[in-house]
């Protein structure tokens, strides 16, 4: 037999009572069908990130099963029949997980690495942000914009604003009425 990781979705104006329920009546589908149903996590009422079926929020429950994809395909259908259930994932797995789930972790287990501050930085030595600011440039010098006041553009040489276009002659003026088209 198959081992699987069962993931489903359950309305969020249920009860945990007929969430419970739900889960004792699909532990029947598998068991009826020669399967067996090992850890069950029910991980409560949590938003969901999209509304799904006009839901904002849905209980979630995991299942750990070993048993033929017979059994499955029979839970699944029944779970897609139910309108109490909005999502279901079944995942495929080599070995079940031992311990708690991710999601039951507490933050403080999940987070050994500590947060993004707490990082060790190894040899490259702490960050600064300043040094662009204040004219520091690290290795290179001051900046250089040319001869901005005399027109000049460095290499492209000196700009020219409005009547020098086209041999001298100045633009004609707008059309008020094509203007507004």
């Amino acid at each position: 037999m198959a081992l699987y990781e069962h993931v489903f979705l359950a309305r969020q104006d249920l009860s945990q009572q007929q969430v419970d329920a739900l889960v004792e009546q699909y532990k029947g589908v598998i068991t009826a069908n020669g399967g067996t149903v090992g850890r069950v996590e029910n991980w409560g009422l949590k938003s969901l990130t999209y509304r799904v079926k006009k839901n904002r929020k849905a209980y979630y429950a995991l299942m750990d099963l070993d048993c033929p994809p017979a059994a499955l395909n029979e839970m699944e259908r029944q779970m897609g029949l139910s309108e109490d259930v909005l999502r279901f994932l079944t995942i495929k797995v080599d070995a079940h997980e031992e311990g708690a789930s991710a999601m039951m972790q507490k933050r403080e287990e999940r987070s050994e690495r500590g947060s993004f501050g707490d990082r060790d930085r190894g040899d490259r030595g702490p960050r600064s942000f300043g040094d662009r600011d204040r004219g520091g440039g690290g290795d290179r010098g001051p900046r250089s914009f040319g001869d901005r006041e005399g027109g000049g553009g460095g290499d492209r040489g000196p700009r020219s604003f409005g009547g020098d276009r086209d041999g001298g002659a100045p633009r004609r003026p707008r059309d008020e009425a094509g203007a507004a088209e």
